[in-house]
């Protein structure tokens, strides 16, 4: 099975009241900072991840899409970031800095497998107690912070 292959596990989005070039300079700089670097810990080691941070650049559309993949001992998964424009509706009204102002809908799809009983193991632990959900709208959440925080916006 590959990366393409695998099935879907979730889809978290939220809204930035940013245009969609700020928040593709924001995701960029957050996936390159924080899941793309290697990573010599014990969770690394422990699970074996291949690429060792995690995970490595599947594919790119330049402002559109984001797609990256990795494996570990326990499950193989892709995790695709996609960019839209959005409405100022589904902005956070503390974000809206003018009625006009462009805004960009952030997503993030998860896909994995979790082969074997082991996987099965993992699986449970990580999706099934919501720790997943909490780690991906944690990254969404740090992309619109990278967002807020440059003064270009």
């Amino acid at each position: 099975m590959t990366v393409e292959d695998l099935p879907l596990i979730d889809e978290h989005a939220l809204t930035i009241a940013r245009p969609r070039q700020q928040v593709w300079t924001a995701l960029e700089a957050f996936v390159h900072r924080s899941l793309l670097s290697a990573a010599d810990g014990a969770m690394a080691r422990l699970l074996g991840t291949d690429p060792p941070g995690g995970f490595a650049v599947d594919d790119v559309v330049t402002g559109e899409r984001l797609d990256l993949a990795g494996r570990h001992r326990f499950s193989v998964y892709r995790l695709v970031f996609r960019l839209a424009d959005a409405s100022l509706a589904d902005a956070p009204l503390a974000e809206v800095p003018a009625a006009d102002a462009p805004a960009t809908r952030l997503s993030a799809r998860s896909y994995a497998v979790f082969p074997g009983v082991r996987g099965a193991v993992y699986e449970t632990m990580v999706i099934r107690t919501r720790f997943h959900v909490l780690a991906t709208r944690r990254m969404l959440r740090q992309v619109r912070r990278i967002s807020l925080s440059d003064p270009a916006g």
